[in-house]
């Protein structure tokens, strides 16, 4: 049991991670403000670090790992490509940020919580995860 809520742990994270770097990279090159772009420049560089040490971790389990789910990137991007469609901001990406960031530590969160037997290491990767994402949220609240 342990094993299994392990993997699946880190499977969760190893998604988590891919739809954070790529919704900051939808995002990146719109920023304006040197101070964001440095914020989400920063947050990715940590994300994909974690993202290395995941699948480190998935490997000694012979585990691929997990891509994001493909609607909920979809939705993603177009709720991404609409919203500065209409406005093209510093504000709408920390918004856009926020929410996103709201939302990962949200399902990490419920991950832990469901893979209770999940060894204490992936349990570690996944709080810095949530930390990662509350951080994120915390630094573009001045933009928005």
């Amino acid at each position: 049991m342990i094993e299994q809520d392990t993997v699946k742990l880190l499977r969760e994270c190893d998604a988590g991670v891919k739809m954070g770097v790529q919704s900051i990279e939808d995002v990146q090159d719109k920023a304006k403000s040197p101070a964001l772009r440095k914020a989400l420049a920063d947050c990715k560089t940590e994300h994909e670090s974690l993202g290395r040490e995941i699948r480190t971790e998935l490997s000694r389990f012979q585990d691929q790992g997990k891509d994001p789910n493909p609607v909920a990137e979809k939705m993603s991007w177009i709720k991404t490509e609409a919203m500065l469609m209409m406005k093209e901001s510093d504000s709408t990406i920390a918004d856009l940020m926020t929410d996103g960031c709201n939302m990962g530590v949200k399902s990490l969160n419920r991950y832990l919580n469901q893979y209770k037997a999940a060894d204490e290491r992936s349990k570690d990767i996944s709080k810095r995860l949530i930390h990662l994402e509350q951080t994120l949220a915390e630094d573009v609240r001045a933009f928005l």
